[in-house]
């Protein structure tokens, strides 16, 4: 049974904060403008990106998904670029065999079609490969479950997409969504973000019960006893319950979050407006793993 909160003035800001990030996201083209390689006076040097759409960390390497292609932070926290794509990669995850997946949409210039479907790296982005729907589908929000299976939400289409092998695709339901996690314990439990509170399927995403409750932008499912949320505001919740019931933590600085990535109990990786930040101590503290800048753009 599904219990329903009632709403604060609060809770329905941040809806509507949500629900003008997910018109944006189910309307966003190709990706303008490139990224800068200018730098600040003093410490913190930044690069201009445009808006920053996913996070993953292979071995202690992070990786940022952006709309000017991947990036990772080089020893002075400043954005360095990965390979030679610079694709407005809008749904992003790194697999447990640390293998890259991604969609979005070709570089401005770039021969193709307007959506990238699903691609894959195994060399951490360097390089890229077509692994299904190429001009078919762009993915906002990419995860995986403990067996590999692929889940995609296809914002414009406003549908969840599964795939056991990343190349066949099962349509599961139909719903208005900016983020998804999977429980890393159990496949078949599914949470996504919706303007009205977290919406939960415990059927692999064929049925979600409506959203209700606290109303979150990203989610992100590291580990059994590791979900987080954080809400428009760029406030910081530990999930109860699979889901059921969100604790604050904290709030993470910057201002208004863009990606959320947690790897355990205690370690996880936010994306703000000027930067990325890691917290070691399950969200109470952050330190700023990568400095940039904004520099216009769509979501």
């Amino acid at each position: 049974m599904t219990k329903h909160f009632p709403r604060s003035p609060a809770a329905g800001a941040a809806a509507l904060t949500l629900a003008l990030a997910l018109t944006a996201c189910s309307t966003s083209g190709k990706p303008s403008g490139e990224a800068s390689g200018a730098r600040p006076p003093g410490g913190g040097s930044a690069a201009a990106l445009s808006h920053i759409h996913g996070l993953g960390l292979r071995g202690d390497s992070l990786y940022v998904a952006t709309h000017q292609g991947i990036y990772t932070p080089d020893s002075d926290g400043s954005p360095l670029p990965v390979g030679d794509r610079r694709d407005d990669f809008m749904g992003f995850t790194v697999t447990a065999d640390g293998d890259f997946l991604a969609s979005g949409h070709p570089a401005p210039g770039t021969d193709g079609p307007a959506d990238l479907g699903l691609v894959a790296s195994t060399d951490s982005g360097r390089t890229w490969r077509e692994k299904s729907l190429a001009g078919q589908v762009d993915f906002h929000a990419l995860d995986t479950a403990r067996d590999a299976t692929v889940y995609g939400y296809d914002s414009a289409n406003g549908l969840l997409r599964v795939s056991a092998d990343g190349i066949t695709w099962d349509d599961r339901a139909a719903l208005r969504a900016l983020d998804i996690a999977v429980s890393p314990a159990d496949p078949g439990t599914v949470l996504a973000s919706t303007e009205s509170g977290v919406a939960r399927s415990t059927d692999g995403g064929r049925t979600f019960a409506p959203g209700a409750g606290r109303v979150l932008a990203y989610l992100s499912w590291g580990a059994p006893d590791a979900l987080f949320g954080v809400d428009p505001d760029g406030v910081l919740f530990r999930g109860t319950g699979g889901g059921t019931g969100w604790t604050r933590v904290s709030a993470v600085p910057g201002g208004a979050p863009q990606a959320l990535t947690v790897v355990d109990a205690r370690r996880l990786f936010v994306a703000t407006g000027d930067g990325v930040y890691e917290s070691r101590d399950a969200g109470r503290t952050f330190e700023r793993r990568m400095a940039v800048k904004a520099a216009g753009g769509d979501h």
